[in-house]
């Protein structure tokens, strides 16, 4: 099956090795987002709602380069630094994902990349 790697200025750059999303078939597969500004690299705030919102705000830019959405969801990681931080989180998630809403899965984590609060990945469907 072909694979085709996702990118978008309107997200940021991967920091490492890894490409922002991949498109397989009729499903695409991001990387984590944390809550960097794609245009300053650098991570937006300490609050764990305003770090939600901008990684979900890039997890939006991803898909919709790669021809889908926050709505074709099926299903997301979230990973928190703080097991506290969880319904915050949730209130900010929960904006952005309005009637059926994908499975997830939730985790602490010891540490996030560059001291985020917290990570989303995502596996989307792509319809024709």
């Amino acid at each position: 099956m072909q694979r085709t790697q996702i990118s978008t200025s309107q997200a940021p750059a991967a920091i490492g090795p890894y490409s922002q999303a991949i498109r397989c078939g009729q499903f695409v597969y991001t990387s984590g987002q944390i809550a960097l500004d794609p245009a300053s690299g650098q991570l937006v705030s300490e609050d764990v709602q305003a770090q939600a919102h901008r990684v979900l705000q890039n997890l939006q830019a991803v898909l919709t380069e790669a021809g889908t959405s926050l709505a074709n969801v099926v299903k997301t990681t979230v990973f928190l630094t703080r097991m506290s931080d969880f319904q915050a989180m949730n209130a900010v998630y929960a904006t952005y994902f309005n009637g059926l809403t994908p499975a997830r899965t939730t985790v602490a984590v010891a540490e996030l990349p560059r001291q985020a609060l917290v990570e989303i990945e995502c596996i989307a469907l792509i319809e024709d």
